[in-house]
Order: C-alpha cells, then structure tokens, then sequence
C-alpha cells in the first residue's frame, strides 16, 4: 500500500476539497443556468399563447375554424394546442378533446392536462394554456406544449455529466500527481538527509534550479550545510593543533622539571628551572584563554553591551599603549586620526581588535619599519586600517592566516599562538563589519564598518 500513500498527504487531500468546491460550483452554476432559461421559455411560449388568443379571438366566427386548422397544420413539431367548444362544451374545431376540469376560462395562462384528439400513446400531456369565452358564447383554448424545458434539462445535465465528472477526474489525477511528486521530493531529501548524518559532509539537497519554495528552501539548506561542512572540518583541524600547541609548551615544563629535580644543585638553579616551568605554562594557559576568548566572541555574548564608539579614541589609545613597544624595536608606529567618526559596537572588543592587528604588525616588521594606523571615510562606511612595511601576506594565504593556529614556514620562529588575527575576524563578524587583507610586500588590514541604519 506504499504507493497509495499520496491520498494521505495535504496536497492531494487539498486538491480533492477544491475539487469539490469547483464541482459545486459548477453544479449551482448550471442549475442557475437551467432556472434561467426555463423561466425564460415559460415566459416567451406565455407570451405567444396570449399573441395567439388575441389574434383568434378577434377573428369572425366563420373564419375562426379554418384559422384554428391553418394554425395546427403549420405545426410540424406538435406542439400547438388549440380548441373551439360551443356553449354546451362540444368541440367545434381544433386538436384539444375537451375543455379540462378546474380549467379557467378567465384569460390567464395556466399549467394544465389535456386530452388531444386522436392520441396514440394514451397519455395527456402537460401544456401551458389560456381559455377565453367569445362574445357568442363559444369557448376559445389555445396552448402550447413545453417540453422543450425538459429537452433542456436533459442537455444540461449530459453536459454537466460530460463537462464536469472529467474535470473532475483531472483534477484529482493532477493532486495525485502534485502529491506523489512532493513525496519523490521529499524522500531523496530524507535520503540525502540521511548520507549527511552518517557522515556525508559532502552531500547536498538537491534543487533543480527553478524559482520554487522547495528549492529556495534547498538553496538556503545547502548554504547551511556549507557553512556546517566548513565549521567541523574546520574543528578537526583546530583539535589537532591545540593538542599538538598545548602539548609543546607543557612537554618543555615537565623535562624542565625533571631535569632541575635530577641536576639543580643550588637555589638559583632550581628558581631558573621553576620559571622555565612557569614559563610553558604561561604559554599553555594563554592559548587556552584565547580559545575562550574566541569562542565567547563567536556566540555573540557581547552584543548586548553595544553603544556609540569613537574610533578615533580606539586609535589614539591604540597608538599610546604600542608607541614604547614599537619604539624598543626600533620601529616606527604612526597615527593619522583627522577624522572624528563613530559606529555602534562593543568598545572594548574593538579595541582589542585594533591591538590584534597592531601586534601584529609591530611583531612582523622588521627594525627600521613603519607602522600606521588611519582612520578613513568612505561611501557609508568607516574604514580602519594598520599598514606596515614588513613582508606582508601573499594571496595564496590570504585565507588561511584566519584559521587558528595558522603560522606560515617563515613565521614559524616568531611568538604567537596562530590566534590574533581569527579573533580579529571573529570580532568584525560579531559587528556585521569586514576585515580585509590586502596581500603583497607589507601589510595591511581595512576593518571596514559600515553605518547602521536603525541606529
């Protein structure tokens, strides 16, 4: 019974209730139609009855009889009802037997049975009539049978039965068809579903390029999935590094420490020993910080805290706390704060931010360099950026220097844990900003931040 299983669903069952609403419709619609034309056959056969009469009527007596034959003569399809009675009720002229019971002889037209003259299947056919009585006495009935309605009736309802009971049928056909093409949709997605949860990171929902709903949805799904895909292999690669980051610097303290037990003979000996000691822990404790740190940034827990911040503060203290560092490396460090502008965020993770990148490039540039902060305006956005004159970042790495723990071959020898500039990208992305890295011979970061417009 699986492949009933489209009966079931909403847009079959869908399909079968406006089906039935357009077949009531219908339905109204063509008794409407038939009640209509009914009443207007009715009418128009009155109105001749009455035409008849009164041209009958006013004929002379002799020449009533023959006027009543040629009447009925004409009449091919036998349809004409006609009758002249005298005052005791015997018939005159005409095709009509005798006057029927409870008929009025008052001029109005009336539904009645009448017996005609000479009939062969024995039954009295329903006709509309009017009974008039002449000046001479003499009894004047004059009718016309309407069948033509039930003719009619007839028709409507094979085109009804013709019409409808087809368009129904593919309706319903058409609601299977949606249905059953829904649910092939739906089990390649459970199927594909399915591979990702086994492991499949490389498996999408499948879109067939058209402007829908379901593949819309599957666009924005596959996006999710990319995102997914790169976070947890992006996770594999950061569990590898931080054992192998943490492992390094606590390795050093423990052989640091066995050796001092086994050789230190003096104080000084064993203090040197315990600050080496002290001094891979520090190493190990401050990537571990910086992971939360990361982290905390990435989930957003800051956001609450944003507020107006001036960026040319966020400079000037920059500049004020790194000038004696760069200076001791015989550096450069220079400040172009002209502008005074403001963004919404978090100033203390902006700041933090800007001394990530000024780190950075104090801790790359070689002695003799230059190291500028600017802050520039441009279209709806302000624009922060630290250049420097040391060896800069080539485009093949423009990506990867964002992954924790990156280090270049050539930087392998400089202090660092590989942290600084993911959580510099992880504090523009907590701001809706961009972080840009411009490769080539010395380096240059643009934190971009564009203005908010429901500030």
């Amino acid at each position: 019974m699986r492949q009933f299983q489209f009966i079931r669903s909403n847009t079959f069952r869908w399909t079968a209730a406006v089906s039935a609403l357009f077949a009531v419709f219908v339905i109204v619609l063509f008794g409407f139609i038939y009640w209509k034309i009914d009443a207007y056959l009715i009418a128009r056969s009155d109105r001749t009855i009455g035409m008849q009469m009164n041209y009958m009527a006013g004929l002379p007596h002799d020449r009533r009889v023959d006027a009543i034959a040629d009447h009925l003569g004409q009449d091919s399809r036998s349809v004409q009802f006609a009758g002249l009675f005298d005052a005791r009720g015997s018939r005159l002229a005409g095709n009509v037997e005798s006057v029927p019971p409870m008929f009025r002889i008052d001029g109005s037209v009336q539904g009645t049975k009448v017996a005609r003259t000479n009939q062969v299947d024995g039954s009295d056919p329903t006709i509309r009539a009017v009974g008039r009585r002449l000046d001479n006495g003499d009894v004047l009935l004059i009718g016309r049978n309407v069948d033509e309605t039930r003719e009619i009736s007839s028709v409507v309802g094979q085109a009804l039965a013709l019409g409808l009971v087809p368009a129904l049928c593919l309706c319903l056909v058409a609601g299977a068809w949606l249905s059953l093409r829904a649910q092939r949709r739906v089990e390649e997605v459970n199927q594909r579903v399915q591979r990702i949860i086994a492991g499949d990171l490389r498996e999408r929902l499948p879109h067939h390029g058209v402007d829908d709903p379901f593949s819309r949805l599957a666009v924005i799904v596959n996006g999710m999935l990319d995102e997914m895909e790169t976070m947890i292999n992006a996770l594999a690669g950061v569990g590898n590094d931080i054992a192998h980051d943490v492992r390094t610097p606590l390795t050093r303290a423990r052989l640091a420490l066995e050796r001092g037990r086994t050789h230190a003979t003096t104080l000084e000996q064993s203090q040197e020993v315990a600050d080496r000691a002290v001094a891979g822990i520090d190493q190990s404790l401050a990537i571990i910080t910086a992971l939360l740190r990361l982290t905390e940034i990435e989930n957003s827990r800051r956001s609450a805290g944003f507020g107006n911040v001036a960026l040319h503060e966020i400079l000037r203290e920059a500049y004020d706390v790194y000038e004696p560092i760069a200076e001791d490396k015989q550096i450069k460090l220079g400040v172009d704060i002209d502008l005074k502008l403001h963004v919404w965020g978090d100033r203390d993770l902006l700041f933090e931010a800007v001394a990530n990148l000024v780190d950075n490039a104090i801790k790359f540039t070689p002695a003799g360099g230059e190291v500028r902060l600017v802050l520039l305006r441009g279209d709806n956005e302000s624009i922060l950026r630290v250049s420097d004159t040391g060896p800069g970042i080539n485009e093949e790495e423009r990506e990867a220097v964002l992954r924790r723990f990156y280090r270049s071959d050539k930087m392998r020898n400089t202090p660092g844990v590989g942290l600084g500039l993911s959580l510099v990208a992880a504090i523009a992305k907590l701001h809706g900003f961009r972080l840009m890295i411009h490769p080539g011979p010395g380096g240059r970061f643009d934190i971009v931040c564009s203005d908010r417009k429901d500030r």
